[in-house]
């Protein structure tokens, strides 16, 4: 296992078997700094049906946690390489090359913005796709192969997941412990929710841990009647998951022609508010992940 001090990278490899199961304070002989080894929590964001928000809410959830001191590296497996964009940023490398071995970490993580990093996206990914179909066993486990070595280089791993039902979309069910939602305030958002949960329960069927534990309503207005009767419907029938919605922000859709998270951009904005409470609620429930 490969551990990288959080204050001057300084990377040592030493045997898993040497490692105690449970929570362990490390001190890097390089700067003296003392830090808790665990690893990274890793988040998927993830609903089959497409405009709900999710490549938003995982780039706004990334950017926040960093913001809170957190080391996050933010995991786009979308073929459209929407995180890149959005974050004003165009990595040479990203996840295809690090799949397929023809780069390391060092060279295909992009450091977006302090303490937030990319493995970025695009349509190379659809190789990808190709290369998980092809794999006689395991296939599935493609991503987790990929990413568990780097667990203890961060705090947070937010995976963005592409829209539909795929092999990669697959591989993310496979990899990540907890799974967020974002689900737009409309009627047609609602039942790819309720796809997505029998989906996941064949999925539960091989991997137990994995869990939806986030519900996130997204594209909020009160002005408007419709969605306030759509959530109060999912208040009933998701009481213990559901989160504070995010509110319609034109400012969400303004940041990305700038390359800038919404706290960049318009930082005073609702959008902003909503994003930085989802942040705090992920980190106070912090102390109830093992």
């Amino acid at each position: 296992m490969e551990i990288v001090c959080p204050n001057c990278d300084f990377k040592r490899e030493v045997d898993d078997s040497l490692i105690p199961s449970k929570k362990t304070i490390v001190h890097c002989k390089a700067c003296g700094c003392r830090f808790s080894l665990r690893k990274a929590r890793s988040i998927g964001v993830i609903l089959s049906k497409g405009g709900v928000g999710k490549t938003t809410t995982s780039v706004s959830l990334a950017a926040g946690l960093s913001m809170r001191g957190k080391r996050v590296l933010l995991v786009d497996t979308d073929t459209q390489g929407q995180a890149a964009y959005m974050l004003g940023v165009s990595p040479k490398a990203g996840l295809t090359e690090l799949v397929t071995k023809e780069l390391g970490p060092d060279e295909t993580i992009f450091q977006a913005r302090e303490k937030l990093w990319l493995l970025a996206g695009g349509k190379s990914l659809a190789g990808i796709k190709r290369f998980v179909d092809r794999k006689d066993f395991g296939g599935e486990l493609t991503l987790t192969e990929t990413l568990s070595p780097l667990e203890n280089r961060f705090d947070y791993i937010i995976v963005d997941s592409s829209p539909g039902w795929d092999p990669l979309t697959v591989n993310v069910l496979f990899y990540v412990n907890e799974l967020l939602a974002p689900v737009s305030l409309e009627v047609m958002s609602l039942q790819g929710l309720s796809e997505f949960m029998k989906s996941l329960g064949s999925i539960r069927k091989y991997r137990r841990d994995v869990m939806l534990n986030y519900i996130l309503p997204t594209f909020m207005d009160s002005r408007v009647k419709n969605p306030g009767e759509i959530l109060a419907s999912m208040k009933k029938v998701y009481p213990e998951n559901l989160l504070e919605p995010i509110r319609y922000c034109i400012r969400l859709s303004e940041a990305p022609a700038y390359g800038k998270t919404i706290f960049e951009y318009a930082g005073g904005s609702i959008g902003a508010s909503d994003y930085m409470a989802l942040v705090d609620k992920i980190l106070k429930d912090e102390d109830n992940i093992d």
